[in-house]
This record gives C-alpha cells, sequence and structure tokens, in this order.
C-alpha cells in the first residue's frame, strides 16, 4: 500500500512530539517535511536523523510556514498536521481552508494517540492560554506534593531552538545546568524557579525518552505544559488555569478550548486585578462546557523588592516575552507593580529598540508599552540588553520569572517583581490534591 504523505506544521514542540509519538515508527506513513512559525530562526534545519529513527536515514528538513503551499504541490503531500498552539480557532479554519485548496487533507491529532502513559502518577499543568499563570499554579502543586513528603520531578513543555541532537533528553538540577545546556530566557523563565525551590526539571525533544529517565527519580510526575497545549502525558489529575482579563478566549482559542473542556480542575487566577464582570463571564463558561470541573478561585499578588524606589519614577517595564507576543496581552506582573506602587510613567520602549527586538515589535505591533523579554540566542539577549540600557527612563521594572539582572547588565536602577498563587478560599489545591496523593 502506497505510503501516506505526511507533512507537519510547527514551531519546535508540539510538531516533534506528534511525530514522535504517531508517525515515527509508522511504516503506512512518510513525513516529507515540518514547517515551523511563531519562533525565530528554527526553520531551514534538520530533525536529525538519530531522533526521527530507522525509517528515516536522513533526517527531515524544517521549512518556513511561509513556503507551505509549494511544499504541499512540490512533495505531492497527502496529510498536513496542524501542531502549535495558542491561535484562535479563526486561525486554524483559515489555515485548513488553504490546504484543502491545494489538495491536501488537515488533520488535528486528538489527546490520546499522541499522550504518553507513565508508571508513576501524573499531574497536568495546562491552561487556556499563555500567560494566565501556569508557572505559579505549578509551583504551588509542587509545594504542596513536596510537603506530603513525595519527590515531584517537573518535565516542561519542551524549547528545543539549539542543536536538536544536544537536546535529546535535558535534566536541570541547578543554575549551572541553565548554562550548560545554553538556555535561552524563556527556558530559563519556565526552569528556574523549579530549580531554586529545590525541583529537578527535565525537558527535551524525545518525551518518551524523557520519561522513561525522569520515572527513576520521581514519586509523581508534574506535566508544567507551555502556551495553551495539550499535555504529552496522560494525567491522573488535570488542572487548568484560566484568566479573567481574556474572558471569552477560554472558548475562542486553539487547543486551549480543548483543555477547558478535559479540566479535572479550573484556576481561575487573576482575580484581584480583573474586572467582577469578566470573573462571571468566565465562571458562565467554564460551567456551560465542564460543569463538573472543581473550580479554584486565586490571586497573584505581586512582591517588588525595594518598592519605594518606584514611586514617583518614570518606568521601563520589562515583562515575559511569550505573554505579549502570542499570548496577545498586553501588560503582566510588572505593570501591576509599577502601578500599584505609584510609577509616574510608564516609559513605551519604541524609540529606541535596538536590533532584533525591532522585529518582535513589528510581528506583534499591538504589544502594549512594554518591552518584553525575548531572548531566543546570544544575538537576542545582547539586543534586549542595548534596548533597556538605551531607553530614557528612571527606573528599570523586572516583571519576568526569572532575575534578568542575572545574565544581563543593566546600568540604571532596577527592581524585580514576584508572584505565587495565592488561592480564594475553598476548594484549594491541598483540597484538590489530598484524595490524589493518598
Amino acid at each position: 500500500m502506497k505510503k501516506r504523505r505526511v507533512l507537519i506544521m510547527g514551531a519546535a514542540g508540539r510538531d516533534f512530539h506528534n511525530f514522535n509519538t504517531v508517525y515515527r515508527d509508522n511504516p503506512d506513513y512518510e513525513v516529507v517535511a515540518f514547517t515551523a512559525t511563531q519562533i525565530p530562526n528554527i526553520e531551514g534545519r534538520t530533525y536529525p536523523a538519530e531522533l526521527a529513527g530507522e525509517l528515516y536515514p536522513n533526517g527531515i528538513p524544517i521549512h518556513d510556514e511561509a513556503d507551505l503551499t509549494k511544499l504541499i504541490m512540490e512533495l505531492q503531500v497527502d496529510d498536513v498536521v496542524f501542531s502549535y498552539s495558542d491561535v484562535p480557532h479563526e486561525y486554524v479554519m483559515h489555515k485548513a481552508s488553504k490546504v484543502i485548496k491545494y489538495g491536501a487533507n488537515f488533520v488535528l491529532l486528538g489527546g490520546e494517540p499522541t499522550m504518553i502513559k507513565s508508571k508513576k502518577p501524573v499531574i497536568a499543568i495546562g491552561a487556556v492560554r499563555t500567560g494566565c499563570g501556569k508557572s505559579q499554579t505549578t509551583r504551588r502543586v509542587a509545594e504542596v506534593v513536596s510537603s506530603a513528603g513525595k519527590k515531584v520531578v517537573a518535565i516542561r513543555h519542551p524549547m528545543p531552538y539549539g542543536d536538536l541532537s544536544k537536546q535529546k533528553v535535558q535534566r536541570f538540577a541547578t543554575l549551572e545546568d541553565l548554562k550548560r545546556h545554553d538556555c535561552t530566557i524563556e527556558e530559563m523563565e519556565e526552569y528556574e524557579p523549579h530549580i531554586v525551590r529545590g525541583s529537578v526539571v527535565y525537558a527535551g525533544v524525545d518525551y518518551k525518552a524523557i520519561l522513561d529517565q525522569a520515572e527513576k527519580e520521581a514519586d509523581i510526575i508534574l506535566w508544567d505544559g507551555g502556551n495553551n497545549d495539550l499535555p504529552f502525558y496522560k494525567p491522573d489529575l488535570f488542572i487548568v488555569v484560566a484568566d479573567p482579563h481574556r474572558a471569552g478566549h477560554e472558548l475562542s482559542y486553539f487547543p486551549g478550548e480543548s483543555n477547558l473542556r478535559m479540566a479535572d480542575v479550573v484556576v481561575i487566577n487573576k482575580m484581584d486585578s480583573a474586572r467582577p464582570e469578566d470573573v462571571s463571564k468566565l465562571k458562565e463558561n467554564i460551567a456551560a462546557v465542564n460543569p463538573n470541573a472543581t473550580v479554584i478561585e486565586a490571586n497573584s499578588p505581586v512582591t517588588v523588592e525595594n518598592r519605594e524606589i518606584i514611586a514617583g519614577k518614570r518606568c521601563l517595564i520589562v515583562e515575559d516575552g511569550p505573554t505579549l507576543t502570542h499570548g496577545e496581552m498586553k501588560f503582566g506582573a510588572g505593570t501591576v507593580a509599577a502601578e500599584k506602587f505609584g510609577a509616574s510613567e510608564i516609559i513605551d520602549p519604541r524609540p529606541w529598540i535596538e536590533g532584533t527586538i525591532a522585529e518582535t515589535f513589528e510581528k506583534y505591533p499591538d504589544i502594549g508599552h512594554v518591552l518584553p523579554a525575548m531572548g531566543y540566542g546570544g544575538q537576542q539577549m545582547k539586543d534586549l540588553e542595548a534596548t533597556i540600557n538605551a531607553v530614557d527612563c528612571d527606573v528599570v521594572v523586572i516583571g519576568t520569572p526569572i532575575d534578568l539582572r542575572r545574565i544581563i547588565s543593566i546600568d540604571k536602577p532596577s527592581v524585580r517583581v514576584t508572584y505565587d498563587l495565592e488561592e480564594i478560599g475553598s476548594p484549594d489545591v491541598t483540597a484538590v490534591l489530598k484524595p490524589f496523593l493518598q
């Protein structure tokens, strides 16, 4: 029987996982190409033979998604598999319409065929959008599990933007490991908060190989999801975080709506800074599609070191990059802190942006008057540092999950904003985990 020729559309994460779990060893299919989008500088590479398996001795080429229709025709593609996250439903169907026009099937893989079953219990943390508060929720869950005497190992959604062969399985137990693996700012933002709290983190490319290694040292696997993607592992408990600042998005973004419908527990985060009418709308939507989910209400209060230096000052706000870009938020924890502690003005960084940071603003023109902490490579980190130091401001307010001052040099006064999950009333995280831990 003729093999079906497959092209996988991705962004260096879900695409590789879909290939590994569904297509890698399947003789009925031939994956002829990946396309890449969202992340800078990942097209023009090859998914290496040592990861692609025996059916692909030459590896698989990775192209820019801009070449999608040309590739469908030139490579005689039968099936195009959409494999990235946090996009509007309408966006997905526009891609489907384009693919169908050129004669191929448009495929969305379900959770079951791509979720790996673990020998150990799995708690998965997901979200309906990027920037809802998965990180602080994951940290809170890890804290409760550890306090119950269980060894928790976090496995983080992939961000393999470097040498894929070297990134097959990565283990992070110390801050030095971040440097050893040449991590980007985005990777550091996700791994460092776990490490400083004593948790081991795994990530990489091959999530079956990662799980096999992590299970050797874990009582419980904690899946720390990225964007609003589906879990890579079959969860025994699935906690999904929702954001009332974007009420309505939980039903209009892919695959966040799927997460909401599958959730055992939904955390409504940031209630302290949201409008009551938006909270009400979010609760109505949760009840409409998943009435059996347990709902936890929570805040993410900000804590600021040396907060007195913000008052009356002109502040540059540096926020988490993905939250502002494909998460489409116009502010984050840094903005909340600046407004709370009396900044006289929030400075728009656009007149001073340097190098590759300008490309970010061109691609995402609706970013608010804040600076996304982009750092997908050495040059972009240098451009971020140059931009911060060029901006005419009194104080830099750092709202990123890590302390940027550890990796770049800032030549003006700066403060760091931190935030943790704070549940309101009952039920809380401890309550929903108690029967699971027992």
